[in-house]
């Protein structure tokens, strides 16, 4: 069964609907289990009712037609109970219900198992027989794997509206209604402004039909995507022809026959003639291809898919090339797509990006945290987005809630533009804050750093009256560009940077890459990016790399004894001490070459459990440390911090994170070496007055909440921050740590703050 599992998996994923899909798998099923009828119930969530969409064995005409309440019959039992139920004679079940359309009378044998989509019931498919038996064990479980690798594909349909009979939102309540999605809420803030939709790049899957307004300046696109994508082919066998046999060589001709005018290209052309757009009409010939050769007996020619694949996605890379280059940006942009990414983010000009949306990620990926660096309303996490109904519109990004307005009507605009200006009046308020120290009632004083990636947040950093740079993420420079930046070029960047801020300290960290932070120049394929090849290990491996950015630093620091430069992901002290070997190389080369830089600070990001327990010898050989505590959360607590589906188990303020973090400022301090805290915690004013009372010497922040994480410090005696500390420090519950935090802050007055970020 499990051969013909993955021969429906297969033609699913080739099929160029879902109505055809589920035609296609209750065929499958009833040839795969040898039963007499397979069907297939959807629910429709806005009449509550399942609809009969698909079936092979029962009445063909009722498909679409019948309509069931959510607790009627079998199929409501199975649905009630999102569990499968197997019964010999159905006749006989209190619950049976004979609807004389679907022609079941026959049927006696009974098996109904749910299509359920991240505890989201999506539908059920049963199978019936006219003799009274139970179906086996094995032909229960095959129903359940396929159910669960179904639900997946019917529930992103269901949302796209894709599906005859039950499209999710008609045309009357579209009218009426403003659309609106939930997600996660990661920055704080309301964006209001208009739609740019970001499509995943070279995914064919994502590409939404769309009716073409120029047929010649989409054919004449085309044609010039199909001609590079050639000369991508016979240059890749140009460059294999040494070390390839000939008849492995002749398969590059027939990738050039497929892409001819007389194959793909003339199929293209004629869907673009019936009036769809280039990239609609790509997938369609690339989907009908896959299908043909899907149906064919022999291996060699099946196996063709991936081939036919792949050429699509090449044809496609062009196409969008060309799109990307024509994306017009409004003065209030808002972001939209599967994936934003943070090069994503470097595309949009300066001072017009009002808010991001995002189909993946947390509030902990690696963009929500650029995000709320630039002080960006931010949601995350919204499962369906229909990317194509949302292109050119206005859309509201309430960041405080995670909610997401697809025109909104003025009145709604207005509500949210006043909410706007009241958090733009409580900014300026703090703005007094500026040139004050951040130092407790009873005179303790904390540095405040910021953190920063891009240009922009030089300028943010100056208006707030940052102590300096704690944190400079240097993989920013690396991510928006189509090679590796060159040693000359990186200079200038971190020259401009140093001098910007002196003699305030500067932080660099050395390039980490890996997990959600990729170049897509440099493809990593990790099948467990967050525990493979990223940070420190990257670096080390490419000594040329890690080489030319420590000498970019170094000679950017000349004439400036400001430098720092951290080493991210160090899980072994050979890896520290490997690292620190080439910064002495690289600043001995330079004074060979006649240079005069100082011998640099050199740090350790302590993000990883094995570096928290080595603190004390890691503190011996460096001269400063910083932890960040979004990775080290990450780890100790094993929860992938962008995954949307665990977000709810990822807090800082575990108590397990919590001993961490008070292990490793006692054992910086024990060897008199000071210790910062880089991460998204940092910059939460209810973490603030424990990481106060745990004795960190400095914070890192975002530009954006400097200023609130200053006010909170000047309302407390750092006396009372201890006392609260070795409270919290008995509690076991990270709920009950964040309610005694916000009490807390209430009982000082704070309690605007909290509410503030609430809203």
């Amino acid at each position: 069964m499990l051969t013909q599992l993955r021969k429906i998996i297969q033609e699913v994923n080739n099929a160029a609907d879902l109505n055809e899909v589920l035609q296609l798998v209750t065929r499958e099923v009833k040839e795969a289990i040898n039963t007499q009828a397979a069907s297939i119930f959807l629910v429709d969530q806005h009449r509550s009712e399942y609809v009969l969409m698909a079936t092979c064995g029962l009445n063909a005409a009722a498909v679409g037609k019948v309509r069931l309440k959510l607790s009627q019959g079998l199929v409501g039992l199975v649905g009630q109970r999102e569990e499968p139920i197997n019964i010999k004679n159905a006749h006989l079940h209190p619950n049976f219900y004979p609807d004389p359309r679907v022609e079941e009378e026959r049927y006696k044998a009974f098996l109904g198992v749910p299509i359920i989509h991240r505890r989201i019931l999506q539908g059920v498919l049963i199978v019936q027989e006219e003799q009274e038996r139970c179906y086996d064990e094995e032909e229960e479980a095959f129903l359940v794997t396929l159910c669960a690798q179904l639900s997946s594909v019917i529930a992103h349909a269901k949302v796209m509206g894709v599906i005859e009979g039950i499209t999710a939102i008609n045309e009357k309540i579209a009218a009426r209604d403003i659309v609106t999605y939930k997600g996660i809420p990661c920055v704080a803030g309301v964006g209001i402004g208009d739609a740019v939709v970001i499509y995943p790049q070279a995914d064919l899957q994502a590409v939404p039909d769309r009716r073409a307004d120029n047929i010649a300046a989409e054919k004449s696109l085309f044609n010039d995507a199909l001609q590079a994508t050639r000369e991508d082919i016979k240059k890749l066998a140009e460059r294999l022809k040494e070390s390839l046999p000939e008849e492995e060589l002749l398969l590059f001709d027939v990738y050039l026959k497929m892409l001819d005018n007389n194959n793909i290209g003339y199929d293209v052309i004629s869907e673009i003639e019936k009036g769809q757009w280039a990239q609609g009409a790509l997938r369609t010939v690339i989907q009908r291809h896959a299908m043909q050769f899907a149906a064919m007996e022999d291996d060699y020619l099946r196996e063709r898919i991936t081939d036919i694949k792949d050429l699509g996605r090449r044809v496609l890379f062009y196409l969008q090339e060309k799109q990307w280059d024509n994306i017009t940006y409004s003065e209030q942009t808002i972001l939209i797509g599967d994936d934003i990414s943070a090069a994503h983010l470097a595309e949009v000009p300066e001072g017009c990006l009002a808010g991001i949306v995002s189909g993946k990620g947390s509030g902990n990926s690696h963009v929500a945290i650029l995000a709320r660096a630039l002080g960006i309303p931010t949601v995350m996490g919204v499962q369906d987005l229909q990317l194509v109904k949302v292109e050119n519109k206005k859309v509201i990004v309430d960041g405080y809630y995670g909610h997401v307005y697809i025109d909104p009507t003025l009145h709604l605009q207005r509500e949210f533009a006043n909410l706007a200006r009241e958090e733009q009046e409580m900014t300026a308020d703090l703005q007094d804050l500026r040139d004050k120290l951040a130092e407790t009632i009873d005179g303790h004083s904390i540095d405040l750093y910021v953190n920063m990636g891009m240009a922009i947040d030089a300028s943010l950093a100056m208006s707030v009256g940052a102590g300096g740079v704690g944190l400079y993420r240097s993989e920013m420079c690396f991510m928006n560009r189509d090679r590796f930046p060159t040693e000359d070029e990186q200079y200038g960047i971190y020259r401009q940077l140093l001098a910007a801020f002196h003699p305030r300290p500067v932080a660099m960290r050395t390039l980490d890459i890996g997990g959600d932070k990729v170049l897509p120049y440099f493809p990593m394929n990790d099948a467990n990016p967050y525990l493979g090849w990223r940070g420190i290990r990257v670096t080390l491996d490419h000594p040329e790399l890690f080489l030319a950015q420590i000498r970019a630093m170094l000679r950017a620091s000349i004439g400036m004894d400001s430098l720092g430069i951290l080493l991210p992901m160090i899980s072994t002290i050979s890896e520290l001490e490997e690292a620190q070997h080439l910064i002495s190389r690289a600043y001995h080369e330079l004074l060979e070459e006649n240079l005069t830089p100082n011998k640099p600070r050199v740090g350790v990001m302590l993000e990883v459990p094995s570096a928290v327990w080595q603190t004390n010898a890691i503190a011996k050989r460096v001269d400063f440390m910083s932890v960040g505590s979004n990775d080290l959360t990450q780890y100790i607590l094993a929860v992938d911090r962008g995954n949307s589906k665990v977000s709810g188990l990822y807090d800082c303020l575990h108590p397990a994170v919590l001993s961490a973090l008070k292990h490793c400022v006692d054992s910086a301090h024990k060897e008199q070496k000071p210790i910062s805290i880089c991460g998204e915690m940092a910059s939460d004013p209810v973490s603030v007055i424990l990481l106060l009372a745990m004795g960190f010497d400095s914070l890192s922040i975002n530009s954006s909440s400097l200023l609130k994480v200053k006010w909170v410090i000047r309302q407390f005696r750092l006396s009372f921050a201890k006392q609260l500390l070795e409270e919290i420090m008995t509690y076991e519950s990270p709920a009950f740590i964040r309610f005694r935090l916000e009490q807390a802050l209430d009982d000082a007055g704070l309690g605007g703050l909290i509410r503030a970020g609430k809203r």
